[in-house]
């Protein structure tokens, strides 16, 4: 698969660069402006190969503004052996947008889903999220591949993107609910008017077996603040689903209060993954307590390793907060990438989660 591209991008992300290319099989890029700024010209070095991906050497780079309308347009094409995507991130947790309403099956295998979230020879992102068909009456069906191949059930910064890509689709404006069937079960995401997404969650699993954990029940049949033992730490660790697996630590016996900026999670996050006492492997959030109404987090997610933001697990950061007596029900959680509103509410022991999610780029690419 060749690869080049022609990106344009936000006026309020100067990070992000445009690059233009003669291949024949460009992936392009687009994204809305309002303004048009002076050209930044870039000329880049020979082509790197890998696997059925090629990066075709560039010849500039440039940021401009796309034709009106021209979202609306990009996302109605339709073109034999082309995937046309758009790139969302909540809180830096990015995804690659799949518009596959026409069919059941993924649009993507598992394995292209690994080479076009490589942030060295593809698009660059934590995974690939499909929006289809809905089932037993729900609006829509959410599928997502991890950027290691692997299905999670659910993610929560990822409906929020998927919320605000279907409400692109649908060209919809304003407040907006859908309901979206997971692998977690029904979720139901709002557009709020300030363009955030509040999401139902649902409730908290709380029972040890159903999580999963082989950790031994200590609080009725949960684990709640219980003793996992790792390279000759005791880890105080807190289970908990939130249809998918999570376990939450706020230190080890001998640490208490953990400074999470200090963690190195490349070592300690894939021992948590992999550890026995987790059969289908875990996310784990790692916490420093501010107040009981500010936590921070920092979390290694299973298949996707460290990431800016896991919504998910900012729900079960405040659940398990909760339980341990830590925080009370309703918290500001700082994640790397910005924070997010998380609230356990008491009357109907759902779960809701507020926070953004925006349009980083369109683009496509032969597959």
């Amino acid at each position: 698969m060749a690869i080049a591209a022609a990106i344009t991008v936000p006026l309020t992300t100067p990070r992000r660069r445009s690059l233009s290319s003669t291949s024949a099989n460009p992936i392009r890029f687009s994204s809305p402006l309002t303004a048009r700024p002076k050209n930044l010209k870039f000329t880049a070095g020979r082509g790197t190969q890998c696997p059925n991906f090629r990066i075709c050497a560039a010849s500039s780079m440039r940021i401009k503004a796309p034709e009106k309308g021209s979202p609306d347009s990009f996302l109605d094409r339709k073109e034999s052996g082309i995937l046309h995507f758009v790139k969302y991130h909540g809180l830096g947790n990015d995804f690659i947008l799949v518009d596959n309403r026409d069919t059941t099956e993924p649009k993507v295998s598992p394995d292209q889903a690994v080479k076009l979230c490589d942030r060295n020879f593809g698009i660059g992102a934590d995974g690939v999220i499909f929006a289809m068909p809905g089932v037993n009456g729900t609006d829509y069906t959410m599928r997502i591949f991890n950027s290691d191949g692997s299905e999670p059930e659910m993610c929560g910064n990822g409906i929020r993107c998927l919320a605000k890509f279907i409400a692109e689709l649908e060209n919809s404006r304003g407040k907006r609910s859908f309901t979206i069937h997971t692998g977690a079960g029904l979720i139901v995401p709002e557009i709020q008017e300030d363009g955030k997404v509040r999401v139902d969650m649902g409730e908290p699993i709380l029972k040890a077996s159903d999580v999963p954990t082989k950790l031994p029940p200590n609080k009725d049949q949960s684990v709640v603040k219980a003793r996992l033992d790792l390279d000759g730490s005791a880890w105080n660790v807190t289970c908990i689903s939130m249809g998918n697996p999570h376990c939450v630590t706020f230190g080890t016996s001998q640490n208490q209060d953990l400074q999470v900026d200090e963690l190195n999670l490349a070592d300690i996050g894939p021992k948590f993954e992999h550890h026995v006492m987790f059969p289908a492997r875990t996310n784990t959030e790692f916490v420093q307590v501010f107040s009981p109404t500010h936590l921070k987090m920092r979390v290694w997610e299973r298949g996707a390793g460290a990431t800016l933001a896991c919504g998910t697990g900012a729900c079960a950061v405040v659940v398990a907060a909760v339980l341990e007596g830590r925080a009370a029900r309703r918290c500001t959680v700082d994640l790397p990438g910005g924070p997010l509103d998380i609230e356990w509410n008491e009357k109907d022991n759902h779960i809701y989660m507020t926070g953004p999610a925006e349009v980083v780029f369109y683009g496509s690419v032969p597959l």
